[in-house]
């Protein structure tokens, strides 16, 4: 696509784009419009030089859809609206620290997620990301027709709930809450027709798909976890090198994302908006 008021630059073959010489906080409408096509044709975008207000932020996730406020991270004081994704010089463990999609658990699942970086280690902590588009068109063709007919079962009572895996972490109650806010499984198609796109995207992910429905744990898991292998080989990937003032946006539905943990002994915080998603359609349908 040829974009006339933004440049843009492609991190990997795989995956991602940068857009260079805007100002979020002042998107002519032009702007606008051009960076939403590269939102939907690179599935994961990158700013520069973004030092947003958290109202600017807000104002920013507001303009691509309703803010989904999650219901388990600890938010910026005064801000509900936006979440601390933090981790302190003392703690061991990090947020995202595995490969996932924000919100597969929701019955509506996220559109995207806007994170802000507000303070970084001197080195480390990059985040990555996996094209899910690219994912799925490289299976065999006998392989893809057997996904497109197929749903999965998603949750997050191993993660979120009060027997999870956050709660049974020391560093888990200064980041999280709300136990009882887990809800029950949903159940999502393993292939979706991506709603802005249009394109088939492979929609499981390691951190919150339990099985395929109609599937036990112990059947799902040998085909899940060559699906998992297989999204997250390199040629689908990109890495991406925060500064202070950087944004990633990503969409949950055409990627997974996986923060690095590799900076222990040193903080990282940064500000996370969550946009409001829709049902997903089967790419069959």
């Amino acid at each position: 696509m040829t974009y006339e008021t933004i440049e843009m630059r492609k991190v990997t073959g795989g995956c991602g784009a940068e857009v260079l010489g805007v100002d979020l906080t002042a998107l002519t409408n032009r702007q606008w419009d051009e960076v939403r096509s590269a939102f939907v044709e690179h599935g994961v975008i990158f700013f520069r030089n973004q030092h947003l207000t958290p109202e600017q932020h807000i104002a920013f996730a507001r303009r691509w859809a309703p803010i989904d406020v999650n219901r388990f991270f600890k938010s910026v004081p005064g801000h509900p609206e936006i979440a601390e994704v933090r981790k302190e010089p003392q703690e061991k463990t990090n947020i995202g620290g595995g490969w996932h999609t924000d919100h597969s658990y929701d019955p509506e699942p996220a559109m995207g997620s806007i994170l802000l970086a507000q303070e970084l280690p001197e080195e480390g902590g990059d985040t990555l990301f996996a094209n899910m588009y690219r994912a799925f068109e490289t299976l065999s063709a006998g392989l893809q027709r057997t996904l497109e007919g197929m749903r999965a079962v998603h949750g997050s009572a191993h993660i979120f709930g009060a027997q999870g895996v956050n709660a049974k972490n020391p560093e888990g109650a200064g980041r999280y809450g709300n136990q009882h806010l887990v809800g029950d499984d949903v159940v999502h198609p393993v292939v979706i027709r991506h709603p802005l796109s249009g394109r088939k995207a492979l929609y499981v992910n390691p951190a919150f798909t339990l099985r395929f429905e109609n599937w036990s744990v112990e059947d799902s898991r040998p085909l899940l976890d060559h699906l998992y292998r297989h999204a997250a080989r390199p040629e689908f990937t990109c890495r991406f090198r925060w500064q202070e003032g950087s944004i990633a946006f990503w969409d949950n539905r055409a990627t997974w994302h996986y923060a690095a943990n590799d900076y222990h002994g040193e903080r990282r915080l940064m500000h996370r908006i969550t946009v409001a998603g829709c049902a997903l359609e089967p790419a069959a349908a």
